[in-house]
């Protein structure tokens, strides 16, 4: 009893540091172990002020996801488009307490995912690729929960992102998209059967 309650002290502990650290302006220690502090800090604990100073969304995005494996005779089987999206939305809507992770998850990993890529899906540092990986791991691991068991061993995003309407606006169709973006196919760790 003693030694797990030492071992969640000491891992606090050590939490409290690496993200002292990280948030603390740049020092000769922060410089030394900066690989480490952001290994440890990103995506999961990362700090912001957006609480402080929200910086709210004007525009809606709509990530979809498609998977693909290789079949027996070397062809590629690629699976129809579905909405993570959409997935996340019904997860949250008729929730009373919905998780920050189920509302914000895949929105913060997009938003990571474009500061660290730009227009090209070019990763530029470690950082960058790290971000890929995030965002390809939530979006893999929706599609098995989605494909319930279907094999698959790439998986292909698209977001398409329409602006806000304004309040007031009447109308039964939703503004017309100002960006859809295809991203490239990413192998991804083998799910399903």
């Amino acid at each position: 009893m003693r030694s797990a309650v030492g071992l969640c002290l000491l891992t606090a502990l050590v939490h409290v540091t690496v993200v002292f650290l990280a948030v603390a302006p740049p020092n000769s220690l922060s410089q030394r172990y900066d690989q480490q502090i952001n290994a440890w800090v990103y995506p999961l604990f990362e700090q912001n002020w957006r609480l402080f100073a929200p910086n709210p969304d004007s525009v809606n995005r709509q990530v979809l996801a498609r998977t693909a494996h290789t079949a027996p005779d070397g062809t590629m089987r690629v699976g129809p488009w579905f909405d993570l999206t959409a997935a996340d939305r019904v997860a949250v809507e008729h929730h009373a307490f919905p998780s920050h992770t189920a509302q914000n998850l895949l929105r913060r990993a997009w938003s990571s995912y474009v500061e660290t890529h730009g227009a090209d899906d070019t990763a530029r540092s470690k950082r960058a690729e790290m971000m890929r990986k995030y965002l390809s791991n939530i979006a893999a691991d929706r599609a098995a929960d989605h494909d319930r068991g279907r094999r698959f061993g790439f998986i292909q995003l698209r977001v398409v992102t329409r602006p806000i309407a304004a309040p007031g606006a009447s109308g039964d169709r939703p503004p017309a998209p100002v960006e859809n973006r295809l991203l490239p196919w990413w192998k991804v760790t083998s799910h399903g059967a």
